[in-house]
């Protein structure tokens, strides 16, 4: 266990040296809060576009607070996914390409340990940037439109929390099997928008997607109803995330191997 607590305490200082701990909550944050808002001021940026009739009038429907909210997770949903692979993609093929992971493994560390390690330290710095950002979109939502249940925010935050770990077990797997980094974007980015265009495609058959969590979240702002589809997604989607995890240690193991 101390083994284990050393890394991962290794890789958050190796986050705060390269400025993950700050620009990543930033760039969140700055996404998030964008959202409610341009939409409290979008009236005013049109009639400042000029290029209207004199005297003409801009009449928005005024969304509701919920509305506000899943369309920040729908945003973060694109670019946000985006955001997430750019920061966790170089994990292991950095110190795999400069010979740390060597000096690493033949210390007493598992291979288990070591992925795990660097899962719960990412875990930990995305699940925080984007508590934070959605926290202060929250906020800007309740002050320029309506109040928004605490319980709304709670359950669409956890939902969606789902996706952003989901997104970072991709992406670890795809380093393991990887060396370049730039691949290994492009296959997490290929992996989770194949994933996500299957379920738009057929949502009948894909509820079990965790590409629904966004659907999902958005859903539970808007009706407050707890469905049996959201319950097959968390279910399936924890049973991934688990099969991926193990994967991904058997597919590190084999590289230390060989």
């Amino acid at each position: 266990m101390s083994v284990f607590l050393t890394l991962v305490q290794k890789e958050w200082v190796e986050a705060w040296r390269d400025k993950k701990w700050i620009w990543l909550p930033i760039v969140i944050s700055l996404l998030a809060i964008s959202q409610p808002i341009s939409q409290y001021y979008m009236p005013q940026i049109l009639d400042m576009a000029g290029n209207l009739p004199e005297g003409t009038v801009i009449e928005i429907p005024v969304p509701t607070g919920g509305e506000v909210l899943a369309g920040t997770l729908g945003q973060l949903g694109i670019i946000g996914t985006a955001i997430f692979v750019l920061s966790v993609m170089g994990s292991i093929a950095h110190e795999r390409n400069s010979g740390a992971l060597s000096l690493v493994m033949v210390r007493p560390v598992q291979a288990f340990q070591y992925i795990a390690s660097k899962w719960v330290a990412n875990a930990t710095i995305l699940l925080i940037s984007f508590t934070l950002g959605y926290s202060l979109c929250y906020y800007y939502t309740n002050l320029l439109f309506e109040q928004v249940g605490i319980k709304a925010f709670l359950g669409s935050l956890f939902i969606y929390s789902i996706w952003i770990l989901f997104v970072l077990t991709v992406t670890i797997l795809a380093g393991t099997l990887l060396k370049n980094v730039g691949g290994i974007a492009g296959v997490s980015v290929v992996v989770l928008a194949v994933l996500s265009l299957g379920s738009s495609l057929f949502p009948k058959y894909m509820k079990w997607s965790p590409a629904n969590a966004q659907s999902q979240a958005s859903d539970y702002l808007l009706t407050g109803v707890w469905q049996d589809s959201l319950t097959l997604m968390i279910f399936t989607s924890l049973l991934l995330l688990i099969g991926l995890f193990l994967f991904t240690v058997y597919s590190f193991k084999r590289y230390e191997r060989y």
